[in-house]
């Protein structure tokens, strides 16, 4: 029998750094966000991070933080709860970090006799922090616990048509009574080593300016250039001038050269350029989280009008949509016919 498995980020169980530090620690130690060896993984998180970051992250998700809970889980459950009399197969929901675990989440399609899992990671692009991670934690919990399931996957989804018409009416909607300068496109930041690291070609991602633009195979892997690909697409639909727009990467760490430009630092740079009536999307993200409510529609917010911005607008991510969940539902139904 066929079963498919939604994957998200994931949340901590509370705003609190008692239960902030777990979640961190999980997701921190993922050999597949912090890149380096386990002993200097463990150094810097365990022993430099984690002593100060979950009372920053426990303060900024308190800011966020819904009556129902996180509202990753809240808006990914709400979704899955549409997607599911939608669909022709068993399904489940479950977060690469914190609960429910993916593990639950196999274990629930197993008890019902599943025995072939589509696993679908909620994120558009390709990356080694998000759908890498995601798959290989599913390879490791089925080797151990349900060796006799198959798995298939859903690809980076960053320029399929319906995708890209959701997020496109998203920002229409979202837009339609607001005169922006200017819409920014905000996309989560990777280390420019990750998208090496990800070049199938071993040789293609120069992150020039220019290798994005070039025809090459490393695409299907690059998340860098699916950020490009996915703005050009929706900019296309929508008909806005390339001057009407740009894209920037966010939640940069320190210690690494992230990819370029910073948000922040662009947001804080516009309205001197006379901008001052700014729309920010985050596609990166299908559903809002700390990345998307905190750090963009406060954070950038204040920052903005501190720096003589009048208005700020930041655009919802696709959530639980009624066409989002509609297309989500038709890929898992095509798959299982």
């Amino acid at each position: 029998m066929k079963g498919t498995l939604l994957i998200n980020l994931g949340s901590p169980e509370s705003p609190t750094p008692k239960d902030v530090k777990p979640y961190l620690d999980e997701f921190l130690m993922d050999k597949y966000v912090i890149d380096v060896p386990f002993l200097l993984r463990a150094l810097l998180v365990r022993g430099i991070i984690l002593r100060k970051r979950p009372e920053d992250s426990a303060e900024a998700y308190s800011k966020i933080w819904w009556e129902e809970g996180s509202p990753l889980i809240v808006l990914s459950k709400r979704m899955f709860e549409k997607v599911k009399p939608q669909l022709g197969i068993p399904a489940a929901l479950s977060m690469r970090y914190g609960n429910p675990d993916i593990y639950s989440g196999l274990k629930e399609l197993a008890d019902k006799g599943v025995t072939e899992v589509l696993l679908f990671p909620l994120y558009p692009h390709h990356a080694m922090s998000s759908t890498v991670t995601v798959l290989e934690k599913a390879e490791e919990v089925r080797k151990k616990h349900f060796p006799n399931m198959k798995f298939s996957s859903v690809p980076a989804f960053y320029n399929k048509p319906d995708y890209i018409q959701n997020l496109a009416d998203s920002i229409k909607s979202s837009l339609a009574t607001y005169d922006y300068d200017h819409l920014l496109f905000s996309y989560h930041g990777l280390p420019e080593r990750h998208i090496r690291k990800t070049d199938i070609t071993k040789s293609h991602c120069k992150i020039d300016g220019s290798c994005c633009n070039t025809l090459s195979p490393a695409h299907a892997f690059c998340y860098r250039h699916q950020c490009y690909e996915t703005t050009k697409l929706v900019t296309e639909v929508l008909g806005i001038p390339k001057e009407k727009y740009s894209v920037t990467f966010q939640s940069r760490l320190a210690g690494d050269k992230w990819l370029e430009p910073y948000t922040d630092v662009e947001i804080n740079k516009m309205p001197a350029k006379g901008i001052k009536k700014l729309a920010v999307v985050t596609p990166a993200f299908v559903a809002d989280c700390l990345e998307t409510l905190e750090e963009i529609a406060m954070r950038a917010k204040e920052e903005f009008e501190e720096n003589g911005g009048e208005e700020f607008l930041a655009v919802p991510c696709l959530n639980d949509g009624d066409d989002w969940c509609k297309t989500v539902s038709n890929w898992i139904n095509d798959w299982a016919k």
